[in-house]
Protein backbone atom coordinates (compact mmCIF):
# COMPACT_ATOMS: atom_id res chain seq x y z
CA UNK A 1 0.00 0.00 0.00
CA UNK A 2 1.13 3.39 -1.04
CA UNK A 3 1.62 6.34 1.45
CA UNK A 4 -1.17 9.21 0.85
CA UNK A 5 0.00 12.30 -0.52
CA UNK A 6 -1.06 14.53 2.76
CA UNK A 7 -0.84 17.69 0.54
CA UNK A 8 -2.92 16.21 -2.24
CA UNK A 9 -5.36 14.88 0.14
CA UNK A 10 -5.79 18.39 1.87
CA UNK A 11 -6.35 19.72 -1.76
CA UNK A 12 -8.66 17.26 -2.76
CA UNK A 13 -11.72 17.94 -0.31
CA UNK A 14 -10.65 21.16 -0.17
CA UNK A 15 -11.43 21.38 -3.80
CA UNK A 16 -14.89 19.54 -3.38
CA UNK A 17 -15.95 21.70 -0.82
CA UNK A 18 -14.95 24.74 -2.83
CA UNK A 19 -12.70 26.25 -0.09
CA UNK A 20 -10.00 28.38 -1.63
CA UNK A 21 -6.64 28.60 -0.54
CA UNK A 22 -7.17 32.17 0.50
CA UNK A 23 -9.93 31.01 2.52
CA UNK A 24 -7.79 28.20 4.58
CA UNK A 25 -4.72 30.29 4.84
CA UNK A 26 -6.45 33.05 6.79
CA UNK A 27 -8.09 30.38 9.32
CA UNK A 28 -4.28 29.21 9.51
CA UNK A 29 -2.82 32.58 10.05
CA UNK A 30 -0.51 32.36 6.94
CA UNK A 31 -0.23 33.55 3.29
CA UNK A 32 -2.03 32.08 0.52
CA UNK A 33 1.64 31.06 -0.90
CA UNK A 34 2.81 28.89 2.61
CA UNK A 35 -0.52 27.14 1.97
CA UNK A 36 0.30 26.77 -1.57
CA UNK A 37 3.79 25.28 -0.71
CA UNK A 38 1.92 23.22 2.45
CA UNK A 39 -0.52 21.62 -0.01
CA UNK A 40 2.95 20.34 -2.23
CA UNK A 41 4.16 18.46 0.76
CA UNK A 42 3.95 14.83 1.09
CA UNK A 43 3.80 14.50 4.38
CA UNK A 44 2.57 17.38 7.09
CA UNK A 45 2.95 17.30 10.81
CA UNK A 46 0.36 15.69 12.67
CA UNK A 47 -0.29 19.51 14.27
CA UNK A 48 -1.16 20.93 11.11
CA UNK A 49 -2.90 18.32 9.84
CA UNK A 50 -5.24 18.38 12.54
CA UNK A 51 -5.79 22.27 12.19
CA UNK A 52 -6.80 21.68 8.95
CA UNK A 53 -9.14 18.81 9.96
CA UNK A 54 -10.97 21.06 11.73
CA UNK A 55 -11.42 23.59 9.72
CA UNK A 56 -12.63 21.25 6.66
CA UNK A 57 -14.35 19.14 9.23
CA UNK A 58 -12.82 16.06 8.49
CA UNK A 59 -10.80 13.14 10.47
CA UNK A 60 -6.95 13.94 10.50
CA UNK A 61 -7.00 10.22 9.93
CA UNK A 62 -9.08 10.53 6.38
CA UNK A 63 -6.45 13.50 5.16
CA UNK A 64 -3.57 10.47 6.10
CA UNK A 65 -4.98 7.88 4.10
CA UNK A 66 -7.41 8.90 1.98
CA UNK A 67 -7.22 8.07 -2.03
CA UNK A 68 -9.03 9.88 -4.27
CA UNK A 69 -11.63 7.71 -4.66
CA UNK A 70 -12.26 7.94 -1.22
CA UNK A 71 -12.56 11.64 -0.99
CA UNK A 72 -15.31 11.66 -2.95
CA UNK A 73 -17.04 9.13 -1.05
CA UNK A 74 -16.77 10.91 1.69
CA UNK A 75 -18.04 14.40 0.64
CA UNK A 76 -20.91 12.67 -0.86
CA UNK A 77 -21.24 11.19 2.38
CA UNK A 78 -22.45 14.47 3.61
CA UNK A 79 -24.18 16.35 0.92
CA UNK A 80 -27.71 17.15 0.61
CA UNK A 81 -29.74 14.73 -1.50
CA UNK A 82 -32.22 16.90 -2.55
CA UNK A 83 -30.14 19.96 -4.28
CA UNK A 84 -26.41 18.40 -4.03
CA UNK A 85 -25.10 21.13 -1.81
CA UNK A 86 -22.62 20.61 0.82
CA UNK A 87 -23.53 21.40 4.32
CA UNK A 88 -21.10 23.72 5.84
CA UNK A 89 -21.00 26.21 8.60
CA UNK A 90 -19.54 29.05 8.94
CA UNK A 91 -16.34 28.94 11.64
CA UNK A 92 -14.66 31.34 13.04
CA UNK A 93 -11.77 30.25 14.77
CA UNK A 94 -10.75 33.85 16.29
CA UNK A 95 -9.59 34.89 19.44
CA UNK A 96 -10.78 38.59 20.44
CA UNK A 97 -8.64 39.49 23.52
CA UNK A 98 -10.10 42.88 24.29
CA UNK A 99 -13.48 40.18 25.39
CA UNK A 100 -11.18 38.71 27.77
CA UNK A 101 -9.71 41.91 28.90
CA UNK A 102 -13.14 44.05 29.61
CA UNK A 103 -14.04 40.69 31.36
CA UNK A 104 -11.12 40.89 33.97
CA UNK A 105 -11.61 44.45 33.93
CA UNK A 106 -15.03 43.95 35.18
CA UNK A 107 -14.44 41.07 37.97
CA UNK A 108 -11.36 43.63 39.26
CA UNK A 109 -14.38 46.42 39.40
CA UNK A 110 -16.71 43.72 41.22
CA UNK A 111 -13.57 42.66 43.67
CA UNK A 112 -12.51 46.52 44.41
CA UNK A 113 -16.75 47.10 45.03
CA UNK A 114 -16.69 44.25 47.36
CA UNK A 115 -13.56 45.36 49.41
CA UNK A 116 -15.11 48.79 49.50
CA UNK A 117 -18.39 48.07 51.13
CA UNK A 118 -16.09 45.48 53.31
CA UNK A 119 -13.73 48.51 54.85
CA UNK A 120 -17.51 50.50 55.17
CA UNK A 121 -18.98 48.40 57.03
CA UNK A 122 -15.88 47.80 59.35
CA UNK A 123 -15.70 51.65 60.03
CA UNK A 124 -19.59 51.41 60.87
CA UNK A 125 -18.85 48.90 63.62
CA UNK A 126 -15.91 51.02 65.40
Amino acid sequence: MSKTHHGHSIKRVRDMLGIKQETLAAELNMTQQAFSKLEQKEQIEDEMLDKIAKILHVSTEALKTMSEEATINYINTFTDNENGHFFTQNCQYTFNPIDKIVELYERLVKAEQEKVALLEEQLKNK
